[in-house]
């Protein structure tokens, strides 16, 4: 599980080091994909597979599906982290998150999420005041 927020620096080949507690989870192979909220999700390779058997198993032919899932393989990138734990982002993706020096990364559980610090100052500006209203509505009877 990835858990906590840190806060690497994206260098000039735009290659970013993982953080040090999830490195070996992503050891054997990440797939980069867009986010939603204009991130970028870091799915290890078998969560990734996991996930897209889910989307496989949606109606084809609800145009959601096929929209959400041209979205989430077109910029798709599958990365091996080298020997000092870095991945190196495509431009593409980059271009996507807005993302320059400055990155904030994220453990969302089953995958690891990369912002711009910037974008995410203002997601969690935006959405501390929520956080306690939601869990209601997000897991009923839980909280």
């Amino acid at each position: 599980m990835f858990l906590g927020t840190h806060t690497p620096r994206l260098d000039d080949k735009g290659r970013l080091f993982l953080p040090a507690k999830f490195r070996e989870d992503l050891a054997e192979g990440v797939v980069i994909t867009r986010g939603q909220e204009r991130c970028l999700y870091v799915w290890p390779r078998g969560e990734f597979l996991r996930f897209t058997e889910q989307l496989r198993a949606a109606p084809f032919t609800h145009k959601g599906t096929r929209d959400f899932a041209r979205m989430l393989a077109a910029g798709a990138s599958d990365e091996i982290p080298d020997k000092q734990g870095r991945i190196t982002i495509p431009t593409g993706l980059r271009t996507y998150a807005g993302l320059e020096k400055e990155c904030t990364v994220v453990g969302a559980m089953t995958r690891v999420e990369i912002w711009s610090s910037e974008s995410w100052e203002t997601y969690q500006a935006e959405k501390e005041p929520m956080f306690s209203d939601i869990s209601e509505e997000v897991l009923p009877g839980i909280f």
